[in-house]
């Protein structure tokens, strides 16, 4: 009864850092340029080239938006902080970023998950992939993506915020993640660490599992490829999506799926620039910057 209700968070960020700070804020500012400027122009190409309506880049221009609304949710708020001395934040705004952060990074994931089935069915299942892929089906895919993100999200911090707050409100983070701000709730929180533990172990280890079978099937069909050109291209495409699938699914596993013993909020803040900043950077020019349809219809656009 003595205690009272926390009113506003305070992030602490990098402010170990001191003075290199300064630097940080310089190179995450580029990337998220970077991030934006390409997949604003991915998206702008494949919607006004009527040959780039295919169902890969249906699923690429979802990608791009989802990537623009992901870093968004997390990007400004972390350059301001870097700069400023109000690193402040209410409860209503760190719930609504908490649950813009988790709708967006679990749509991504089922959608990683809904573009690996796409080229699994392109390169192994040819002469049925106009079937399969129909316009119907990648619609339903791409909307089971989004909301599933949308429930995921209203649920984790409806949970998250069902807590009291009432000691300290410093987040040990640059945004409002879950683990940070569990260990700030009043009370028992062994049912939330569980529950969050639960959903990350499906909604991170079942695309995962998925993308990995796609192109486990894929490199055994590339393999049996007679011609060596195609081989290098089929390669050179799938080394780099994995890749980039990699440092996601790798650093979100390690955020969320590790033992509470090796739990490190310095090293946490360093992975979560992977899957908020640098994977975004690296999206657009990965799936499609290095693609000659979209370079293409890229210069027709220009």
């Amino acid at each position: 009864e003595n205690q009272t209700a926390v009113t506003e968070f305070v992030f602490v960020g990098f402010s170990s850092l001191g003075e290199l700070q300064g630097l940080l804020f310089t190179m995450v500012l580029l990337m998220y340029m970077v991030s934006l400027t390409g997949n604003v122009v991915i998206t702008s190409v494949i919607a006004t080239n009527p040959a780039l309506h295919t169902p890969m880049y249906f699923f690429l221009t979802n990608l791009s938006l989802l990537e623009i609304f992901y870093t968004t949710a997390i990007v400004p708020k972390m350059l301001a902080s870097l700069v400023s001395e109000n690193r402040r934040i209410s409860p209503w705004g760190c719930a609504t970023q908490m649950y813009f952060f988790t709708l967006f990074g679990i749509a991504e994931c089922s959608l990683l998950a809904s573009m690996a089935y796409d080229r699994y069915v392109a390169i192994c299942h040819p002469l049925r992939y106009p079937l399969v892929m129909s316009k119907g089906a990648c619609t339903q895919l791409a909307v089971a993506s989004w909301t599933v993100g949308i429930l995921v999200g209203i649920g984790q911090t409806s949970y998250v915020f069902s807590l009291s707050y009432c000691g300290p409100n410093r987040i040990n983070h640059f945004f409002c993640d879950i683990p940070p701000l569990l260990t700030l709730a009043c009370g028992d929180t062994s049912l939330n660490v569980l529950a969050v533990y639960l959903v990350a172990l499906f909604f991170i280890t079942t695309p995962f599992a998925l993308i990995l079978a796609s192109y486990l099937c894929i490199l055994t069909t590339v393999l049996r490829m007679p011609s060596a050109e195609g081989r290098r291209k089929a390669f050179s495409t799938c080394s780099s999506h994995l890749i980039v699938v990699l440092l996601f699914y790798g650093s979100g596993s390690v955020t969320y799926l590790r033992p509470k013993s090796s739990y490190s909020m310095e090293s946490d803040k360093l992975l979560a620039l992977f899957y908020t900043v640098v994977t975004s950077m690296l999206n657009p020019i990965v799936y499609s910057l290095r693609n000659k349809e979209v370079k293409e219809a890229l210069r027709r656009t220009l």
